[in-house]
C-alpha cells in the first residue's frame, strides 16, 4: 500500500537488486509481442537507420530504405540510452552486484583489477581514466560493430530473436559468440592482465 502513496518507496523498490529472471521474463514478453506484430528484435539494425539518416543511402544502396518502418527501432535505441542514463544516475542500486568471492579475488590478485564498492558495476580496467581501459573499449567496440555487421545481426538479434524463431544461421552465430567469449576469457584476457 505504501508504494501507491509514497514516490520514494517506488524508487527504493526499483533500485533494489533484481533477480536475473525478471529481465528474462520481460524480454520474453517483448519478443512475443514483437513476433505477433511481425517485427524482429535487435539493436544493430538501428545503426543502419542512423546511417540512413546521415545520408549514406545516397551513396550506398544498402542504406537506402524507407525509414518509416524503423521509427520504432530508433525510439527503442533512444530509450535504451536514456533509460541507461536514468538508471545509472538516479536509480543505481545501493549495493554492487553479487559476485563470488573467488571471482573478486581472481580479478584483484591475478589481473590487478579492483572490484567496485558501492553501486559501481565494472572493474576499474574499463574506467576511462585508465589508458588500458580506453584502448580495450575502443578495440572492443570496433570488433563488436564489425562482428554485428559481418554476422548480419548482433547478440540480441541472433540469440534472442533468431533462436526464438528457430533460425539455423542464428544458432551457428550464437555458437560462434560462445566460442569467441570463451576464447577471450580464457586465452586473450589473461595475456592482457598477467
Amino acid at each position: 500500500m505504501e508504494l501507491m502513496t509514497n514516490p520514494q518507496a517506488w524508487i527504493d523498490f526499483i533500485r533494489q537488486p533484481w533477480h536475473w529472471a525478471v529481465s528474462g521474463v520481460a524480454i520474453s514478453a517483448i519478443l512475443f509481442v514483437m513476433t505477433w506484430m511481425g517485427r524482429s528484435f535487435g539493436m544493430s539494425t538501428a545503426f543502419k537507420s542512423f546511417c540512413n539518416i546521415a545520408g549514406a543511402g545516397k551513396k550506398y544502396e544498402f542504406f537506402n530504405f524507407d525509414l518509416k518502418n524503423e521509427y520504432w527501432r530508433l525510439a527503442f535505441a533512444a530509450g535504451t540510452v536514456g533509460g541507461g542514463f536514468i538508471a545509472a544516475t538516479f536509480l543505481a542500486s545501493p549495493e554492487a552486484p553479487a559476485i563470488s568471492e573467488a571471482t573478486i579475488a581472481h580479478l584483484q590478485n591475478d589481473w590487478g583489477m579492483s572490484y567496485p564498492q558501492g553501486h559501481g558495476l565494472l572493474p576499474d580496467v574499463f574506467n576511462f581514466g585508465n589508458i588500458k581501459g580506453v584502448l580495450l573499449a575502443i578495440v572492443g567496440g570496433f570488433l563488436v560493430g564489425f562482428g554485428a555487421r559481418y554476422g548480419d545481426g548482433c547478440t540480441s538479434g541472433h540469440a534472442i530473436s533468431g533462436l526464438s524463431h528457430l533460425q539455423l544461421p542464428s544458432l551457428i552465430t550464437v555458437i560462434g559468440f560462445f566460442i569467441g567469449g570463451l576464447t577471450m576469457t580464457w586465452l586473450i584476457l589473461p595475456l592482457f592482465f598477467s
